[in-house]
């Protein structure tokens, strides 16, 4: 039996082995850079070994570095998690030669399957549906547009040893071929320490299903049912699923068989991924099998009742699995919102610093039989690193239906409080809302069709405004009624306060009355219509539960100058109660217009700048790449919005910058 596991990995999913390893009764190692140094995988685990600095190809990505870390804290075997070396085979070779237990598939099978180019060809030997596409390597960007060319456009450029997202761009033309080729090139360098790069068509309509797989070492092989990730953006997978709402069982046995079938092919075992793009008719093809624990395993956890890195650790001790094909049930739903570090009324882009608050949901069962679970690796008053991956945590609900497990996530994701950074809580509480994400008729172009100018975040409607219009009230009437309790009794004066007022919330200005009610207030509105609003809400607190109209709802709370900031299901307004008279006087008021930045190039995100493609003097075209910012592993280019002449260069190749500091200045 293992007894001690080194998990070379960091973040959250190192927290997740060490739970299921400490459960079990078995030692952790965990291991950190310069910058993980106060990490919660460090804190959790039973010892912990410096491996060097920050970036992860000085630390994280250093085979030496975590064999040295091996031998240093005596584990008898190494759990990799996902990304860094968990697909890595001379990593697993050196580990065996070591006499260290890899907990992951052998060797032969991480470099059949861990290659996407040797994985395709191999899945079409073993009658695996495939992708069209040119699967040999690509020396440069012109052999790239002419095999794009070839193949017809749209075509998906990868790199072979890709993974999450990384190194992968969709082309359209011969421009975007180019682009893309390099740099998807320069992100599988930087990401994974191999630059290959293949070609294959880009399905349209396309949805991404993939079918986990658990095997022994004895030959068994089982599949666990599928995942629905289809809701992307720039292939990085947002939000999945399990099961699809897309799928039959006819499909599911089908993709399953196949999934399993490739799996045997290459004598695999331990848990793993093979990975589907389907059409609206159901036609399924192969894209790539992940050799690892994938990201979006709680779901399958959740449906099926298995702890995969739990059979991971007893799969690589030897034992047979415990169960067979027959006994894998999918019970209910799950779905899982990967939270990231990224703002996304700035497109998303990376963002770093310290976490001022950071209060997940309760997690377990909850009062309604849903379930919610949180996996995370980071704490209040941590650092969120430039040099890693943005995830910050991954929420997950289940529930007997997909519906109920939609709300019970919209709901967590109401009661999940993260401030100091940029984040995409507000987006990922828009999709749960959407009325097509709820239908299920969704696909991998989800995000930039339904939000194609980026998320401005959502426009409370009339009933929204109204539920908002009550809690400010509501608020507003706690706060003042303090107001009152504190200044006391001037001589025979005490002040009153007003029970009428007018909350203007954006475009809504919404008069109403305030009165005591039975177990609370009622606000009353000028339609007649009377809310009933109880809460427990005290002066101070940042997230309170309202009970407006019978509705429970989660809403955050901070005060803004005379407003009141409140966020709710990805509406993110301010609130501003004020009397009748002083309202008519606020409609006179001028609005401030924010400064003009038309000619300035600013950076958009935390970055280094990794080139400039121009100088002063040049005059641009619209849509020409001025410069290219990389950050947590992923390239930027950067594009003129519209002709112009670069008037001064600020920023330089190598360069750290901040948000919104300059890179250029247009001339007028």
């Amino acid at each position: 039996m293992i007894k001690k596991i080194l998990i070379a990995n960091r973040g959250e999913i190192a927290c997740r082995v060490i739970k299921t390893a400490q459960r079990m009764g078995i030692a952790t190692v965990a291991v950190y850079s310069d910058a993980d140094r106060d990490a919660l995988h460090v804190k959790m685990a039973d010892e912990a070994v410096h491996i060097g600095p920050a970036p992860s190809n000085q630390s994280y990505i250093v085979i030496d570095r975590i064999l040295e870390a091996v031998r240093r804290s005596g584990a008898d075997a190494v759990h990799p998690g996902y990304g860094f070396l968990s697909e890595n085979a001379a990593f697993a070779k050196a580990l065996d030669a070591m006499g260290v237990t890899f907990i992951g598939p052998p060797e032969g099978a991480i470099l059949a399957m861990g290659d996407k180019i040797t994985s395709k060809k191999l899945a079409a030997e073993a009658g695996v549906s495939t992708v069209p596409g040119h699967m040999g390597l690509i020396a440069d960007a012109d052999e790239a547009v002419k095999i794009s060319a070839e193949i017809g456009y749209p075509v998906m450029i990868k790199a072979s040893a890709g993974g999450g997202g990384k190194g992968m761009r969709i082309a359209w033309n011969d421009q975007e071929a180019r682009e893309g080729f390099q740099s998807s090139k320069n992100e599988a360098r930087n990401s994974f320490g191999d630059d290959r790069i293949f070609i294959e068509k880009f399905v349209t309509e396309p949805r991404h299903i993939e079918i986990q797989v658990l095997g022994d070492k004895h030959g068994t092989v089982l599949y666990l049912g599928e995942r629905e990730c289809s809701i992307q953006r720039r292939n990085q997978k947002v939000i999945e699923e399990a099961p699809s709402p897309f799928l039959d069982e006819a499909t599911r046995k089908a993709m399953g068989e196949q999934a399993v079938a490739l799996s045997k092919a290459v004598g695999y075992f331990s848990a793993g991924t093979v990975e589907f793009i389907m059409d609206g008719n159901r036609n399924f093809y192969f894209l790539e099998m992940n050799t690892r624990l994938q990201v979006e395993h709680p779901v399958t956890e959740l449906v099926t009742g298995l702890d995969l890195v739990e059979q991971m650790i007893r799969v690589a001790g030897g034992e047979k699995l415990g169960f067979g094909q027959d006994d894998v049930r999918l019970d209910g739903w799950a779905i899982e919102s990967r939270l990231y570090a990224e703002d996304p009324y700035r497109s998303f882009l990376p963002s770093i610093g310290r976490l001022t608050r950071y209060r997940p949901p309760v997690e377990g069962t909850q009062d309604d039989g849903t379930i919610v679970r949180n996996d995370t690796g980071v704490f209040e008053g941590g650092e969120i690193s430039m040099y890693y991956d943005p995830m910050i945590a991954k929420l997950c609900t289940w529930a007997p239906t997909r519906i109920a497990a939609i709300d019970a996530m919209g709901a967590a994701l109401d009661n999940f409080e993260v401030d100091g950074i940029g984040h995409n809580l507000p987006f990922l509480s828009a999709v749960m809302q959407h009325p097509r994400f709820r239908s299920g008729k969704i696909t991998t172009a989800f995000i930039a069709e339904e939000f194609p100018d980026g998320f401005v975040g959502v426009t409370p409607d009339a009933e929204a405004a109204r539920n908002l219009a009550a809690v400010a009230a509501t608020i507003n009437q706690t706060l003042q009624e303090r107001a009152v309790q504190i200044s006391g009794t001037i001589g025979n004066h005490r002040r009153i306060v007003g029970r009428e007022w007018v909350v203007t919330l954006g475009e809504h200005e919404i008069p109403l009355t305030v009165a005591a009610g039975a177990d609370g207030l009622s606000v009353a509105f000028a339609d007649a219509t009377v809310l009933p609003v109880a809460s427990g809400w005290t002066p101070g607190q940042s997230h309170s539960v309202f009970h407006v109209g019978g509705e429970a709802i989660g809403i955050k709370i901070s005060l803004v100058g005379a407003g009141l900031r409140l966020r709710w299901r990805g509406m993110d307004v301010i609130a501003r109660v004020r009397s009748p008279r002083v309202a008519d006087l606020a409609r006179l008021m001028p609005v401030k217009l924010p400064p003009d930045t038309s000619k300035m190039l600013l950076c958009p995100m935390p970055g280094v700048i990794t080139s400039i493609a121009v100088k002063e003097g040049d005059a641009v075209e619209s849509g020409q790449a001025l410069a290219t910012v990389e950050a947590m592993k992923m390239e930027n280019i950067l594009k003129a919005e519209k002709r112009g002449v670069v008037k001064k260069i600020a920023a330089k190749a190598g360069q750290s910058l901040a948000v919104d500091e300059l890179i250029m200045e247009f001339e007028g």
